[in-house]
């Protein structure tokens, strides 16, 4: 306890401290981040199994103090260790989801069974993400899961799902993510929407941003979604600006057909990958990093909660290039922020004593 009363915000993070350089342990902590270090089914680009550690490395070099959200550290951060059952998980569904991937798709028999032994652990993992996101919610937390590929975010969906019947996801990718078993998994990457769409009943809308890389078959499910699925392509909010449209009552637009509980789920390929170049399926024309969390401030001000979220598909690059893990944590921290400033406002998340800032001397 000691050590947290002499936590000072605007010192460097100080050896053994936790994610952001904070000292909350998540008992505490009014944000709990559940990472989820797997990426079996990424068909392109990989490692972004690693991004979890590394966004926690990362987090340690950024400011608490935010310009546009303020001290979000305050309500308390905390990282949970990575499970090692998840990492065994990762390793041995990894090893059988490289053949299909070479092949382009399970088209044997030999094939289905390695198919098949991927979806088996892609399930059980859904229940680990599910029930661990749930436990901390249960006791009050607002919780956001890290991978990982974009996979792992059906089970917290699923779990938040439960909790807020009729929440809405505020999807932010390059890719629509409704392709139905992509390879011959059923719990792939390029299938994290569909199947929150096809399973979870509760979900009541999904506002998809920076759509610019889909098939037919994605597009014949937005529109026939009857308006649970709507899509701002890449293109379309280029155009409009190029018309001269300003970003600000784009963001509005965004964030209008959301019912009042929100998740976000954030593939950070959703960016411009100048932003992310390493991670699995980067595609030009991206979001910038101010127009993302303008789309989260636009959400503020709507008055609408977010109650859950993701960060995915951060990939560290090779020989210590921590770019991608640095935007990441940045976003993160963005994300937090946007999330908690309601949460502090109505109290409903209230910082302990010990932790509060100190005065500076």
């Amino acid at each position: 306890m000691a050590r947290a009363a002499a936590f000072d915000p605007g010192a460097a993070a100080q050896p053994g401290s936790g994610v952001f350089g904070l000292p909350h342990a998540p008992e505490q902590a009014g944000v709990v981040l559940v990472p989820v270090p797997f990426e079996a089914t990424t068909s392109y680009g990989g490692g972004t199994a690693k991004g979890p550690r590394a966004i926690l490395e990362a987090s340690k070099q950024v400011d608490l103090f935010d310009v546009e959200t303020g001290r979000p550290y305050e309500v308390g951060i905390a990282m949970l260790p990575e499970p090692a059952r998840v990492r065994r998980w990762n390793a041995d569904a990894k090893r059988h989801a490289a053949p299909v991937v070479r092949a382009g798709g399970a088209t044997t028999l030999a094939l289905r069974r390695h198919a098949d032994r991927v979806n088996a652990i892609g399930a059980a993992l859904n229940g680990h993400v599910r029930a661990e996101v749930d436990r901390w919610m249960a006791k009050g937390k607002l919780v956001g899961t890290i991978g990982g590929d974009h996979s792992v975010s059906f089970g917290a969906i699923e779990a938040c799902a439960a909790r807020h019947r009729g929440v809405g996801i505020l999807h932010f990718d390059a890719h629509a993510d409704l392709r139905l078993a992509y390879e011959g998994f059923a719990w792939s990457h390029a299938s994290i929407l569909r199947n929150v769409v096809d399973r979870i009943a509760d979900v009541a809308k999904v506002v998809q941003v920076g759509i610019r890389d889909l098939c037919e078959e994605e597009m014949d499910v937005i529109s026939g979604s009857k308006g649970r699925v709507v899509a701002w392509f890449a293109s379309d909010l280029a155009t409009r600006r190029f018309e001269g449209e300003s970003w600000a009552r784009l963001a509005e637009e965004m964030v209008a057909d959301l019912p009042n509980d929100v998740y976000v789920s954030f593939d950070i390929d959703g960016l411009d990958p100048t932003l992310c170049p390493h991670t699995g399926t980067p595609v030009p024309g991206g979001l910038s990093f101010h127009e993302a969390t303008a789309v989260l401030a636009a959400l503020r001000r709507s008055g609408r909660r977010i109650v859950g979220f993701d960060l995915t598909e951060v990939t560290p690059g090779p020989r210590g290039d921590e770019w991608d893990a640095n935007v990441g944590a940045r976003l993160l921290y963005k994300l937090i922020g946007y999330a908690v400033m309601p949460l502090a406002k109505d109290a409903a998340i209230k910082t302990s004593p010990s932790l509060r800032p100190q005065p500076r001397r």
